[in-house]
Parts: structure tokens; sequence; C-alpha cells
């Protein structure tokens, strides 16, 4: 049995007392809430001043492996990448047993750093006294390590969490300004039933439908999609409401209407966004549909006799040009006992297991079968129907339904 001696007792004294301050300095630091780079300075003059070690390196691993320490060497280790050799580690390891480069035997002893059995960051230190190379002394910097990188963790999860619930918020609240862009009734009266229905795909989305009473006998009605989804779609969609609203207040003619819309939209919107949209102005006694289609989906005109007519005419989407290269404004007689359906893209996308599109086809033949369900009703139905369609598939995009039943 080895001889317990008085210069060994003082010196595992003298060790565990710098130990005990090392932890406490660690501790207090990561208490405090101290930022990332404060934290690291706190445990490179920890290392330093209270186990003495006089050559220190440490990689952490933060989306790559990032030189985060690195002081007492003649290399700047912040512009070297770790040996392979020593990424495999994962207990501690004298560098001498390593196959590695001239540079990185400056260090004599590598320390991998593990919460959860994933390595965490590598420590390498050199210059050591020699009674801190024993195994007790490096695991305990191995546990001081790991103590304020685990710290370190936690702190980003936080901020993490912390921008994840500002970001929710932000959210919620587009979401209730995009619920207040929609018409709080529409009409269900002698000449005509408009119903609605918005499903979207994610918190936020870019499809839009609107009803706007003009005068006693006219109305215009509109169903609009912006490409993209989320907060952007949103706010542009807001933009375009807000931008429709006021010109309406000053004209109905729906040219000018359009073309005032398209200069906003290219005036606002950011790149690779636009809107398509179909914009349909009804005039009650004489049972006159005028309309502008802007490269939307084509509205399906159902009549009594189950013929059916697609309003397709009117210029491109708004926001890609400055100035509309074409315009066409389409009047068409309605008769009674029509139905108006209008929808945006999520609605025909809808593919089956064999890739066979729900489409405008299936669209058509539904409205054709069901033509005298509620409008509720024929809303729910066929939302069902491309459920049906394929089980297995998640709605890729918004879908909104608004349709017109002439009386």
């Amino acid at each position: 049995m080895p001889e317990i001696t008085v210069p060994n007792i003082q010196q595992e004294l003298n060790l565990k007392k710098l130990e005990l301050s090392a932890l406490l300095e660690i501790t207090q630091a990561i208490n405090e809430n101290l930022p990332e780079t404060a934290l690291y300075k706190i445990y490179r003059f920890t290392l330093l001043a209270q186990l003495q070690i006089s050559r220190l390196v440490l990689f952490v691993h933060d989306e790559s492996w990032e030189c985060k320490v690195c002081f007492g060497t003649e290399q700047d280790f912040t512009k070297h990448d770790m040996p392979d050799e020593i990424l495999k580690l994962k207990e501690i390891t004298r560098t001498s047993k390593l196959k590695i480069e001239k540079k990185w035997r400056a260090f004599e002893i590598v320390i991998p750093i593990l919460h959860n059995g994933k390595v965490l960051a590598f420590v390498m230190i050199g210059k050591i006294q020699p009674y801190y190379t024993n195994m007790e002394a490096l695991s305990f910097v191995q546990t001081v390590s790991n103590i304020m990188l685990v710290a370190i963790e936690n702190h980003k999860l936080a901020r993490q969490r912390l921008a994840q619930e500002s970001i929710r918020r932000e959210i919620e609240i587009a979401r209730e300004v995009q619920s207040m862009l929609f018409p709080k009734s529409l009409p269900n009266d002698r000449d005509v039933t408009i119903h609605a229905s918005y499903i979207p795909h994610s918190s936020i989305g870019g499809d839009y439908y609107d009803f706007i009473e003009i005068d006693a006998d006219n109305f215009v009605f509109c169903v609009a999609d912006v490409s993209g989804k989320g907060v952007p779609a949103s706010l542009l969609m807001s933009n375009f409401q807000a931008g429709l609203r006021t010109i309406l207040r000053q004209t109905a003619d729906l040219n000018t209407v359009v073309a005032e819309l398209n200069n906003l939209i290219y005036r606002n919107a950011i790149a690779e966004k636009f809107i398509t949209m179909f914009l349909g102005l009804y005039n009650r006694k004489k049972r006159e549909l005028s309309f502008v289609n802007a490269g939307h989906n084509s509205p399906i005109l159902l009549h009594d006799d189950n013929t059916h007519r697609l309003l397709s005419e009117g210029c491109t989407m708004l926001g890609v040009f400055d100035v509309l290269p074409f315009l066409s404004v389409t009047r068409v007689n309605v008769p009674k006992n029509s139905v108006l359906l209008c929808y945006t893209d999520g609605l025909t996308e809808v593919f089956d297991e064999e890739e066979a599109e729900f489409g405008i086809e299936g669209t058509i033949t539904f409205l054709q079968r069901n033509r005298y369900l509620s409008s509720k009703m024929l809303h729910l139905q066929l939302l069902r129907e491309i459920n049906l369609y394929n089980e297995e598939a998640a709605l890729n995009d918004d879908i909104t339904l608004l349709s017109c039943r002439f009386k």
C-alpha cells in the first residue's frame, strides 16, 4: 500500500480548493444569466488561473465545429479544422497516442465533453502542472466544461423559445387581422344568395374573398389568391383589400378598378409576389354580370339546364407588369336559377392515389349533381368530396369557395 505523505495530502487539498473555487465562479456566472461570450471568458480565466492551465483551446459544435476559446498558443486555432482523429474521441486521451499534425501536439491532453451521450465540445490543454494531469483533475475540467456548455445550450433554447413565442404571437395577430378582411355578412335575399368558405392550409393564408355593396342595384364580389403563404402573403392581401375598397368608393368601372389594383400591387409587392383575382359586378335589375378574370381559376356559371360556362376572360395576373398588356371586361346575362362557383386552386389541385387531378372537370360534375343543395351544404359536400378523393393527401394550399345562387 503506497505511503500517504503530508505533501501528497496538501496537494490534494489544494487541488480540491481550486476545483471548488472554479466551480463556484462558473456557477455564479451561469446564475447571473451572462451572455455566451462572457461565459466563455470566465471559463477561460477560471481554468487558466484556478487550475493553472496555461495553454487551452475549446472547440464547440454549434451547427459546425467552432473554436470558442484559444489561449496560450502560437497558432490561431480559430482558423483550423479539427482532425478526424480527435473528432472520433469519446474519452480523455493524450495527444501522444494520436496520429495528428505537429501543431496539435502543442496540447498534451484532449478532453471530450459529453451530454446525454452526445459530444458537445473538445477541450485541449497543454503546459500543465504535473499534479493536474491525474485523472481526477482532468475529470473535473470535464465536469466544469460540461456544466458551462449545457448552461449555454439551455440559454440558447430559452432564447429560441422566446423567439418562437414572439413569432407565434405575431402570427396570431396577423391571423386576427386577416379574419377582419373577410366580410361580416353576405346577402341572402330575393335576388341572390352568396355563401363563402375559407380553409387555410397554414395558420395564415394568402386567399381572400369579399363582397361590397355599391348601391341598391349593384354589388361587387371578389375572390383572390396571393402567390406564397404566411405573413408576407397575408400583408399583401390586406394591402389589396384596402386598395379595392378605396378604389370602389371612387368608381365601380371595372377597367379602372383592375388597372389601379395592378398598379398598387406592382408598387407594393415584394419580389416574385403577385395576385390572381376574379372580380365580378352584378346588376340586380338587368341580371347582368360584368367581370374581369385576372389570371385566376375560371369560375363555373352553371345554368338551370345543367349547361355551364367558364368565366376566364380578363387580363393577366396582377403585380407582374407595371401596365397590364391587355384588359377586357366581359358582360354576361345570368338566367334565373343559375349558380356561380368561384374558388382558388387549392380546390382543384388535389390528386388521387394514381396522381389524377380532381380538377375543374370533377368540380363541374359535382356541381351538376348537387346544384339543388343549400349553399352551405353545397360547400360542405364539395370539401368532403375532395377529402375523399384522396384520403391520404393533406391539403397543399388554402381553399376558398364563394358561390352565388341567382334566383
